[in-house]
């Protein structure tokens, strides 16, 4: 039995353990206010892990964790401590940043499997400065690595403040995470995107100001993630000042540092999508798991705040899946795939494949004689997301990188009573819904297009409401789409998406949704506090027609007896 520990982030703590086998995403699954556990999927749900020992053994999920640790850690609501049995980078950042810029130590420390495993069984623990000590078990701790990073002179001269503070503080950000993830030099990035726009908490702001007011710019083209309002038109939508002043201030924040006011996270849909094998640094984590697995281009899940150090200095660590070795499929997953799916097949795949490959990259097997269309791909990659920390997957037969396997893979199977199963944990709420949640991530044109035709020119009975970029907006509106979904009755939301959207903007009244999205209906319960319903886009507009969702498993899955 091999038991090990190391720092990460050096620091003290003495407190009680909260202890978990699933890894958990602090985005969506934490409330920063309170850290209380919110993702009512969760093991943890309805706990605090506020002043406790945290031990788990990673994270998964949006890319936004590491601005909800910020804010935990700047308003007494952070873990005393952090210890995972996995690379871990999201929460890591924030607790790095905490730190570094605002004076608040939270000790990371990753242990070997079997030291985590006998820590999840304390009631309490002690961290000391080069000792765990927890029930009877005293374990020396390593001081953090570090590893040697290999620096150009341009590197070096932006680390040492030669294009301003903003830079080197970036640059000391960025290669403290590089020794944590064991690169050994930087690599050119051609693009960004950043996700540290949404406001979900204030640490995000205060990041981002102090950056702009130290005078921070990107230097390679760089998208913005949706944000937390309609940027021209919250004022009119009855969002209080005290929310909307805030996000809109995140938003101008990134764009007075030269980012694009794009607001969207579907940036693959854009003319400036990359190509196969270019190296970008993206965050947000549905748009890497689509990055990676379906155009083939090469980035990292970074964090939030890491996203603008890379845009900022043109270069990402050199390690994960930047890497042709850590870009191969370690699980192989064959799917019994159903006659007769529709769209809601493929989300329901992807928030299953996650939970079967929670902490690696797998590749899906069986589905491509369903011929997935770019669209059920999106919905594929992020409902992955919210399950699995991995930052891409394959599908045989379908994504360019699907020969990528691994000689030592293994192997699992999601059958159609899987699906059934997972249906039912995804339709929790009632049959009556006062609300359709469609676009997360952002709508397409077809999508759009699809909508209008499912509702044939009909009124919708229940509020109705479509996130999509503004470049998508742009062309419904010329192509009439927009004009055929508001003459039904349905809104139509730039900016903003549904995993940040707020009252008024979402209607007070609702007590239970339904969505497209399975990325929306495994967080939705916790960010809306609202029952939520899954279903296909035709079954999403039937029910905006009646203002009902059937609870009966879809044609092709009551088709199959042993559901």
């Amino acid at each position: 039995m091999t038991l090990s520990a190391r720092f990460i982030l050096s620091g003290q703590a003495e407190a009680g353990i909260l202890a978990t086998t699933e890894p958990l995403s602090f985005w969506g699954g934490v409330d920063p206010a309170t850290g209380q556990v919110i993702d009512v999927h969760h093991p943890l749900a309805g706990q605090s892990m506020a002043g406790r020992i945290l031990v788990m053994p990673g994270t998964r999920g949006s890319c936004t964790g590491s601005g909800v640790l910020l804010d935990m850690a700047l308003n007494g609501k952070a873990p005393a401590a952090l210890v995972f049995s996995e690379p871990e980078d999201v929460v890591t950042l924030g607790a790095l940043i905490a730190a570094g810029m605002f004076g608040k130590p939270l000790p990371v420390l990753r242990l070997s499997p079997e030291a985590h495993a006998r820590l999840a069984t304390a009631k309490t623990a002690r961290i000391t400065e080069t000792e765990l000590e927890a029930d009877g078990m005293t374990l020396a701790i390593a001081p953090p690595a570090t590893g040697a990073l290999t620096l150009t002179g341009h590197d070096r001269a932006m680390l040492d403040g030669a294009q301003g503070e903003a830079t080197a503080q970036a640059m000391r950000i960025l290669c403290a995470m590089a020794v944590n993830q064991g690169a050994t030099r930087l690599i050119d990035v051609t693009q960004g995107h950043i996700d540290g726009c949404i406001y979900a908490s204030p640490a995000n702001l205060t990041f981002a100001e102090k950056m702009a007011d130290m005078g921070a710019r990107v230097r390679i083209p760089t998208t913005m993630n949706a944000i937390s309002v309609d940027h021209a038109n919250w004022r009119v939508q009855g969002v209080p000042p005290s929310f909307g002043g805030p996000a809109q201030r995140l938003a101008d924040a990134y764009v007075r540092m030269g980012c694009q006011p794009t607001f969207t996270c579907s940036p693959y849909l854009l003319d400036t999508a990359p190509a196969e094998g270019e190296a970008i640094a993206w965050s947000e984590s549905n748009a890497v798991i689509y990055a990676n697995s379906v155009l083939g281009a090469r980035t990292a899940k970074h964090p939030d705040f890491l996203d603008l150090c890379s845009a900022m200095t043109g270069r990402a660590p050199l390690s994960g899946v930047y890497l042709d070795e850590n870009r191969q499929a370690t699980r192989i997953l064959d799917i019994d795939l159903p006659d007769g799916i529709d769209d809601a097949f493929w989300p329901l795949i992807g928030w299953l494949a996650g939970k079967a490959a929670p902490d690696r990259i797998p590749l899906l097997r069986g589905l491509a004689g369903a011929q997935p269309s770019p669209e059920n791909l999106k919905a594929l990659c992020a409902a992955f997301g919210t399950t699995s920390a991995a930052p891409m997957l394959h599908v045989e037969g379908v994504t360019p990188e699907a020969r990528r396997i691994a000689p030592d893979a293994d192997h699992a199977r999601i059958t159609r009573a899987d699906m059934a199963a997972g249906w039912r944990t995804l339709n929790d709420g009632p049959e009556k819904v006062e609300l359709i949640a469609i676009g997360s991530p952002h709508a397409s044109i077809l999508e759009c297009r699809a909508l209008a035709d499912a509702l044939a020119g009909r009124k919708v009975a229940v509020a109705t409401i479509v996130t999509a970029g503004r470049a998508v907006m742009q062309q419904a509106q010329a192509d009439g789409i927009l004009a055929r979904l508001t003459e039904a009755g349905v809104q139509v939301l730039p900016d903003l998406c549904w995993c940040s959207i707020s009252e008024p903007v979402f209607p007070p009244g609702t007590r239970a949704l339904m969505t497209n999205s399975g990325k929306y209906a495994h967080y939705g319960p916790g960010l809306s506090g609202r029952a939520v319903r899954f279903g296909g886009l035709a079954a999403c507009a039937e029910a905006a027609l009646t203002g009902h969702a059937s609870r009966t498993l879809p044609d092709w899955l009551a088709a199959d007896r042993t559901s």
